[in-house]
């Protein structure tokens, strides 16, 4: 079979992008699961879409990369994958016969008169191309699902009709912003598309990456929507039947993280996006409800993503020193304590505590105030030994001079 830019499954697209870009500098040799031919074609794929992204690095061999610098980007350019789907000469064919025989929006057809208008465009071809009943209905179906027909109902007949166009010209920068930041901003993109207008944003951290996870995402939204459980196809190709709950996405890394009851393990579990490899809706859900109640007990001890519901609570303190001219100190602790509490010791010493299922998830945010730090109490004591005996390494490895902490 001949190369071709486009696509039929998205989710091809979507594992060669979580190499190159997740995942990252993988070679032709490492990329084991498919022949190298496979290879070739998905990376001169990803090429087409990404040319002034891709870069390459030499050691033994020629590995491949996308170096992206959001600063110099206002647009995702992830989403130029899902204008490539591929189509059949036929689908092509009665795309552009359909939309330019309801071209007037005022103007309303019934089956029969876009069949035999269709046989007329035919006529006027030397090429034979013959469209049965039920492929036109089907085309038919699919445009009213996808919102460019609509329908209406004359006693037994059925009439097509354009779908009126949106004037979106007054929205163009809420959709700007939406199609950079929000989940499902591919949607947001394909409406500025519309537009032929440029995007009206940069950003100084712009996490791009869940773009590719934008079908999955779409399936867990509309699973929760319907209350229904699903089927999730991690990409060990090991099945999980939950309740998905609530997305997680991180304002640090961008990764997105989904909160789902489990059949399997009777409790409440973390699955990241990027490792699901396909989801399928299954039964409705009766218990939904009762399962977003008890998330939102969990939440009040979650302090990224972790929930080990059936263990207990680990408690976190910490002693700081803010100066009385640094307010700005303290505003940011109020404002990043999430669940915490802060009490003020004296003038310069406050301390803040939580109780959260991880204390592992919580040393990235400490770490930021190394420094200020004049006490710690974990209850678990492996990981306070082992934060502090990192603060000693760095003091060792920068030749600081400094006092144990108590």
């Amino acid at each position: 079979m001949g190369y071709s830019e486009l696509i039929k499954h998205f989710d091809r697209i979507r594992n060669y992008m979580h190499e190159f870009y997740i995942y990252g500098f993988k070679d032709r040799n490492q990329i084991t699961h498919k022949s190298k031919r496979s290879y070739d074609n998905e990376k001169r794929r990803l090429e087409s879409y990404l040319k002034d992204f891709m870069s390459f690095q030499y050691t033994t061999s020629k590995t491949v990369f996308l170096s992206i610098d959001s600063r110099q980007m206002t647009y995702n350019p992830l989403y130029k994958a899902f204008e490539a789907k591929s189509f059949t000469h036929k689908d092509i064919t009665l795309h552009f016969y359909i939309l330019d025989i309801l071209y007037d929006v005022s103007q309303s057809l019934t089956f029969q008169e876009i069949l035999n208008k269709v046989d007329e465009y035919l006529a006027l071809f030397p090429q034979t191309i013959h469209f049965d009943e039920s492929t036109l209905r089907k085309k038919l179906k699919e445009y009213v699902n996808l919102g460019i027909l609509t329908t209406t109902h004359l006693g037994k007949q059925v009439y097509y009709q354009r779908t009126n166009p949106t004037d979106l010209s007054s929205y163009q920068y809420a959709l700007s912003y939406y199609s950079e930041i929000f989940p499902l901003g591919v949607i947001g993109h394909y409406m500025l598309n519309q537009l032929q207008s440029s995007q009206y944003f940069s950003f100084k951290h712009h996490y791009i990456s869940r773009a590719i996870d934008s079908e999955i995402m779409a399936k867990i939204f509309d699973a929760m929507k319907q209350k229904k459980s699903i089927y999730l196809i991690h990409h060990h190709n090991q099945s999980y039947h939950i309740v998905p709950l609530r997305l997680y996405i991180s304002s640090q890394n961008g990764r997105c993280h989904l909160l789902a009851y489990s059949y399997r393990y009777k409790q409440i579990k973390t699955f990241r996006v990027d490792h699901i490899k396909d989801i399928k809706l299954s039964e409705d859900c009766d218990c939904f409800d009762d399962y977003r109640t008890r998330l939102k007990q969990i939440e009040k001890h979650i302090w990224s993503v972790q929930c080990h519901e059936k263990q207990p609570l680990e408690h976190v303190s910490m002693t700081i020193q803010i100066l009385p001219h640094e307010q700005y100190v303290l505003q940011r602790l109020q404002r990043e304590k999430r669940h915490g509490t802060i009490t003020q010791i004296n003038d310069t010493s406050y301390e803040f505590s939580i109780d959260i299922y991880d204390t592992y998830e919580i040393l990235p945010w400490i770490r930021t105030f190394i420094g200020r730090i004049l006490k710690l109490n974990f209850s678990n004591r492996t990981i306070e030994n082992q934060f502090k005996e990192d603060i000693k390494k760095m003091y060792e490895l920068y030749q600081i001079k400094g006092s144990d902490e108590s």
